[in-house]
């Protein structure tokens, strides 16, 4: 890092913040990166916005802008930018607007990656949370804020992720994971199964996907059908949970934000009053309805012992930089004390200036600005790290 306390500072860094994407939540990305390019110090980095359309293309200049902006056309052209972005002593060649841009792309100078110190990868859901983008990143041997390949992946896939909490001894609603080819095979076999091993109410999810997209809560069989054809639409895996609480009971929806790499730290504990019957996306992104409330209403014990689970999960799937824990509560009941079970984790969770995440962290004491430069600084000290292993045996 050429700005590191100590050193004279030579140039400004190039943080490139990449958004949109093919996913499901490609306008929860853009709600992100606007926040963070609004907010992120001209004074300290050289931001280069960087876009992908729902189709793929790679976008800078003004194309990435009018992506931004929510107003690019299907027949724009894929980028909009000069012909060379200077770098460290070198510059990369940047590909005509007939071309897509790629950070693999080569020059005669070598890769576009040359001209980034580190990639800012506001992308949510398939493609960009999942640890494809991650890979690439890593081909092009460039750092990048948040988890690696497994992390993303395990913090993806709710199954795989479920099996690595369990493997933890973390405690979790009980469950079951299928493919979208067993039900398709033959649905009254899943539904004898789901019904003998849990009890409704049942929430059906897609595996891979995230900001509740495709999720519904069933409350009898009537429902169960059109619930697993909707997940089934987002992924050929499925997870279907048993509620917390049972029948009638809504538990207590928590969050935890973690920042850090291998020494991770945890926020103060939040809560989410959801306006619907349970955080959906309606409820996350077109509704004023949901109540955070930070810091939650908890005893000592219940804030440190979530706090522990949240710091647990963070390392069970290998996640860095960043990720929001979230946790369910069941009611207390007569007799006995309110339980709390592990829900999910997710590795690039929302990243809006009024979101959970930084909300979680300013409330920590930690700014959204500073909490910017917190996770760039953390992408560079994990590609230092990485640097110390060695690829070639002699």
């Amino acid at each position: 890092m050429l700005d590191t306390e100590g050193m004279k500072k030579t140039r400004k860094l190039r943080v490139g913040v990449l958004f949109g994407g093919r996913s499901g939540e490609h306008e929860v990305s853009l709600l992100s990166a606007a926040s963070i390019l609004s907010a992120i110090d001209p004074k300290k980095y050289d931001v280069i916005p960087i876009g992908i359309s729902r189709q793929g293309r790679w976008l800078t200049g003004g194309a990435a802008q009018q992506l931004l902006r929510g107003n690019l056309l299907p027949d724009s052209p894929p980028e909009i930018m000069p012909k060379r972005v200077s770098g460290v002593g070198q510059s990369a060649a940047l590909p005509t607007p007939q071309e897509t841009l790629n950070p693999l792309a080569l020059s005669e100078t070598g890769p576009l990656s040359l001209a980034l110190d580190v990639v800012f990868p506001v992308l949510h859901g398939t493609f960009g949370e999942d640890g494809t983008i991650q890979g690439l990143f890593e081909l092009a041997d460039i750092a990048y804020v948040g988890s690696g390949v497994l992390g993303s992946a395990t913090g993806m896939d709710k199954a795989a992720m479920k099996r690595l909490f369990a493997a933890t001894g973390l405690p979790q609603t009980p469950y079951i994971a299928l493919l979208r080819s067993e039900w398709a095979a033959d649905p009254k076999r899943i539904t004898r199964q789901i019904e003998k091993q849990l009890a409704y109410p049942v929430f059906v999810k897609p595996a891979n996907l995230g900001s509740s997209v495709g999720i519904s809560k069933v409350h009898d069989r009537s429902e169960l059908a059109p619930a697993v054809d909707l997940a089934a639409r987002f992924d050929r895996k499925l997870v279907v949970e048993q509620g917390v609480g049972g029948p009638g009971a809504k538990p207590r929806e928590l969050e935890v934000a973690v920042l850090g790499n291998d020494s991770p730290e945890a926020s103060v504990v939040g809560e989410i009053v959801p306006g619907a019957e349970f955080y959906d996306y309606n409820a996350k992104y077109h509704s004023d309805a949901s109540v955070p409330i930070i810091p939650a209403k908890l005893s000592k014990t219940e804030e440190k012992q979530i706090r522990t689970m949240a710091l647990a999960a963070f390392r069970a799937c290998d996640c860095a930089g960043l990720a929001r824990v979230d946790f369910l509560m069941e009611p207390a009941r007569s007799g006995s004390k309110a339980r709390t079970f592990l829900n999910e984790i997710n590795t690039m969770p929302g990243f809006t200036s009024i979101s959970m995440y930084p909300k979680l962290w300013q409330a920590s004491g930690l700014s959204y600005k500073k909490l910017i430069d917190r996770l760039i600084a953390l992408a560079l000290e994990r590609h230092k790290e990485r640097q110390q292993t060695d690829f070639i045996h002699d």
